[in-house]
């Protein structure tokens, strides 16, 4: 059974979207409705930094290979990068680039990042070079992005029903999902070698391997709408029901755990991710941070 602890780290209008965990062995969060960054660490309660503008929507965070936490800054169009002890700096993107949603960290040591508004993908460096590639579809709105097991970035195709890798020199694979109407959001690799991702539109979590293969497992609320995913300590995917109020497991092989439910109504789950104590901690839009034992 699953223990679910929930922690009020601002006021509900600010927005927690993103989590993950830091180098400093502490719970990050973005809180886009604010324009401030988040931080929740055992021995000590939520910190807030904020950043120069309160108006540029601070949406997925993760930690880069520098030590440091990057961020994509949505309404801003920018990437920021904040440290441990909360200083920050943006980088502001070319027009080609608007609209940074999804963010991670490369095998190439720069981090990559979706440009939702071009249907392009950028890369920037720790030194804040940025370069940018195309994708082949226009308009797909590409959501969250993720390192594969094969070297290679690969990112969900919201809008285009898609799943997309990107190899370090920009290739571009595209693998069209069977399902109209998917929507995918979330896409993380598993333990098992493939990259797995959430169907927001379909109800479903959805498996595709480095060479394409793809199979899709419908939960059982289809209304659910899954919407981030990682990989929990146990070797299964963890994953937040948006519409259901829920986090869903699913093991490598297809089969789903009951899911476990949020203790407040309403609490708009969204980003999730293991934190260094072994729990899931997941984004609540309400103005909470759940942490799941």
């Amino acid at each position: 059974m699953n223990t679910v602890q929930e922690y009020r780290v601002s006021s509900a209008d600010a927005g927690p979207y993103a989590v993950t965990a830091g180098p400093d062995g502490a719970m990050w969060f973005t809180l886009v409705h604010a324009g401030r960054i988040g931080r929740i660490a055992p021995d000590a309660g939520p910190v807030e930094f904020a950043l120069d503008r309160a108006d540029t929507g601070p949406t997925v965070i993760t930690p880069g290979p520098d030590g440091a936490l990057w961020f994509t800054e949505y309404r801003g169009h920018r990437i920021g990068r904040i440290t441990t002890s909360g200083d920050a700096v943006h980088y502001a993107l070319p027009p080609d680039l608007a609209g940074p949603f999804g963010i991670a960290a490369g095998p190439d040591g720069a981090l990559w990042f979706t440009a939702t508004a071009t249907s392009r993908v950028g890369r920037i460096t720790v030194d804040g070079e940025i370069s940018g590639y195309a994708l082949p579809v226009e308009g797909a709105f590409p959501s969250a992005i993720t390192a594969g097991p094969d070297g290679a970035m690969w990112l969900t195709l919201n809008a285009a029903d898609a799943v997309a890798r990107i190899a370090l020199d920009g290739t571009v694979s595209l693998h069209k999902l069977p399902t109209a109407g998917a929507a995918p959001v979330g896409i993380t690799a598993g333990s098992d070698g493939a990259l797995w991702f959430t169907e927001i539109g379909a109800g479903a979590v959805g498996r595709v391997t480095v060479d394409g293969r793809i199979a899709e497992f419908p939960l059982a609320d289809r209304a659910a709408r899954p919407h981030a995913i990682a990989p929990g300590p146990d070797g299964a995917l963890w994953f937040s029901e948006w519409a259901g109020n829920r986090i869903g497991r699913m093991a490598v092989d297809g089969e789903q755990s009951e899911p476990c439910p949020l203790p407040t109504p309403g609490s708009e789950p969204h980003g999730l991710a293991v934190g260094p104590d072994g729990a899931v901690w997941v984004a609540l839009e309400i103005g909470a941070l759940a942490r799941v034992v």
